[in-house]
């Protein structure tokens, strides 16, 4: 079943009129930066929530289907933002506060200021709007699907192109994370700049 309007439903019910969905894409990575999306829907879009097919979860589409959603959530919603934390920063302060700091980062890039959050599974104790986490909330809240897919593509894109400044690794095709190939070519290569050197395997790699 695809994700549905029944949590932003709710808010408006409460009140709330700016309802931001929120998600990240490359947390478990070992490569790269970790991406955050926001996004806002109008009202009347989510009263016709059939103008958004085709809208899910980002690990359940395909990479052209994922680049068709993407187009059309930027064409239908009143609000995008997107946050993004590079690896250096990750090992600085560990990945969930990481990832954290991207949602705050997608939300003050958002046009307009949210007065709810639905996020997928984390809480923003830095933020003092209502929130709402929902566990595996792209599955079930149309908002926070479409900031997974917004995520997801924005991150896969920059993975495609720093597979040309780091050549060897196999960025454009495993996005960064942690498959067979990508152990491979850490072997022989070492980490490069892009690397999060506070994950396991890839600081079992760095040692001397």
């Amino acid at each position: 079943m695809p994700p549905g309007v029944d949590y932003e439903g709710s808010l408006y019910h409460a009140g709330y009129r700016c309802i931001a969905g929120v998600d990240e894409a490359g947390r478990g990575c070992w490569a790269g930066p970790v991406v955050a999306a926001a996004v806002v829907f109008s009202p009347r879009l989510l009263a016709q929530p059939e103008a958004l097919d085709g809208v899910d979860d980002s690990k359940l589409l395909t990479a052209a289907a994922r680049d068709i959603t993407y187009e059309q959530i930027h064409r239908l919603a009143v609000g995008v933002g997107v946050g993004i934390v590079a690896a250096p920063i990750i090992d600085s302060v560990g990945i969930i506060q990481a990832t954290r700091t991207a949602m705050i980062v997608a939300l003050l890039s958002l046009p307009l200021a949210a007065d709810a959050l639905l996020i997928d599974a984390l809480s923003l104790g830095a933020l003092t709007i209502y929130q709402q986490p929902l566990i595996k909330g792209d599955s079930l809240c149309l908002s926070i699907a479409a900031a997974s897919v917004v995520a997801k593509v924005t991150r896969d894109r920059l993975m495609q192109a720093a597979d040309t400044c780091y050549p060897g690794y196999g960025f454009a095709r495993h996005k960064g994370y942690g498959t067979a190939a990508h152990h491979s070519a850490l072997k022989v290569l070492g980490p490069c700049a892009l690397h999060r050197l506070s994950f396991r395997p890839v600081a079992a790699l760095a040692s001397p």
